[in-house]
């Protein structure tokens, strides 16, 4: 099992330049990781930037890739100090399974777990498909002619509107609907350590089901309990793009799915599964 390096303490939701700060063998939030529901909680995508990192540490033999990465929030993630681990539960040298778990005072908060394949060589294998549904074409209009929109919920410092920054093609957080949405982590998922392209994706893919709403956010709750995402290959670049649309099914059910961009083209989907509910 793999775990945070000792650095520097901190106290929880410190304004630190970066979404987590190393305090011994844990990990302790910043203001710039908190999310949208409440100030005492985590936005789900530092946490799962936070378990992409994890997995990724973990030694794997073979040159491999993240083909998928899903992340379980089993309860709200809390504005305090996080210890992280993560291990290889289905060895291999083709195809791997690496589980990550974040916890705090003892208890699992979410879980991760990657899906890693052998990486082949150069050459080896016909290069990416530019065919098919979701493959063709190029990206959207890239970040340089996205317009900013400012979040109606959330008015303290977090994620969704100092921890990143969010740069629309098309929609906003103030329309209903789909929206194309290209987004930039502001600062490192950890202080003193690189940003991975996966932390990158991760982080940006958990704004699906936020740029993408169909109810108000005054009046209902729609919030992920899961995240997956499925990557074609690593994002190139800062900047990783949402093509996002919200679904309602079932009362209380609904599913939010985004096309994956960088400012080469697809790099893959992500889906949400919402908890849907009146605000109380």
């Amino acid at each position: 099992m793999s775990r945070s390096e000792p650095g520097p303490a901190a106290e929880p939701g410190g304004e630190e330049g970066a979404l987590f700060v190393p305090d011994g063998p844990q990990l302790v939030p910043t203001d710039l990781a908190r999310g949208p529901w409440s100030p005492d909680a985590l936005h789900g995508g530092p946490v799962a930037a936070l378990l992409a990192g994890a997995v990724e540490a973990v030694p794997a033999g073979e040159p491999v890739h993240v083909a998928r990465l899903t992340v379980e929030l089993l309860r709200p993630v809390p504005v305090a100090p996080l210890t992280l681990a993560a291990g290889v539960t289905r060895p291999g040298r083709k195809v791997q399974v690496v589980e990550a778990s974040l916890s705090a005072a003892g208890q699992d908060v979410a879980w991760g777990r990657a899906l890693r394949v052998r990486r082949q060589p150069p050459g080896a294998v016909p290069p990416p498909s530019t065919a098919g549904p979701g493959a063709a074409g190029l990206p959207p209009a890239g970040p340089e002619h996205g317009h900013g929109s400012p979040s109606p919920i959330g008015p303290y410092r977090a994620f969704h509107n100092t921890g990143a920054e969010l740069r629309y093609v098309a929609g906003s957080f103030s329309e209903p609907g789909p929206a194309t949405v290209w987004v930039r982590l502001a600062v490192p998922v950890v202080a003193g350590q690189p940003t991975s392209a996966l932390q990158r994706v991760a982080g940006a893919a958990d704004f699906g089901n936020g740029v993408s709403a169909v109810l108000d956010f005054g009046r209902y709750l729609f919030i992920n309990p899961d995240l997956t995402v499925s990557l074609l290959r690593p994002p190139v670049g800062e900047w990783v793009c949402l093509d996002a649309v919200t679904t309602l099914g079932d009362p209380g059910v609904a599913l939010a799915e985004s096309r994956l961009f960088d400012v080469e083209g697809p790099i893959g989907r992500s889906v949400q599964s919402l908890l849907v509910e009146p605000r109380l």
